[in-house]
């Protein structure tokens, strides 16, 4: 059976020839639901938190701290889910 979650919700700042920049908002337990990255992008965290990564190759839980950043490559197919009891917000900026 598969779990209902909330959808975190996300919102278009700039969307330029070079770069998309998004920033998403996660309920505890809202999940972006399964997707795969089309642009290599990079995450800057905007509050402290675990975020949990869904992937076929298994479940990874990151604790995450304000103003913290990662990167990741295009292809990347994955459910984010915020797996603490606050809101957990960052902004992605994918390069094209």
């Amino acid at each position: 059976m598969a779990i209902q979650r909330p959808k975190a919700g996300s919102r278009q700042l700039v969307e330029t020839e070079r770069v998309i920049v998004t920033e998403w908002r996660f309920a505890p337990g809202a999940e972006t639901g399964w997707h795969r990255h089309g642009h290599d992008y990079v995450v800057v965290c905007l509050t402290a938190g675990t975020l949990l990564a869904e992937t076929a190759a298994g479940d990874v839980e990151t604790r995450l701290q304000f103003g913290q950043s990662y990167a990741r490559p295009l292809g990347v197919e994955h459910n984010i889910v915020n797996a603490g009891t606050d809101e957990f917000a960052f902004v992605e900026v994918e390069l094209k």
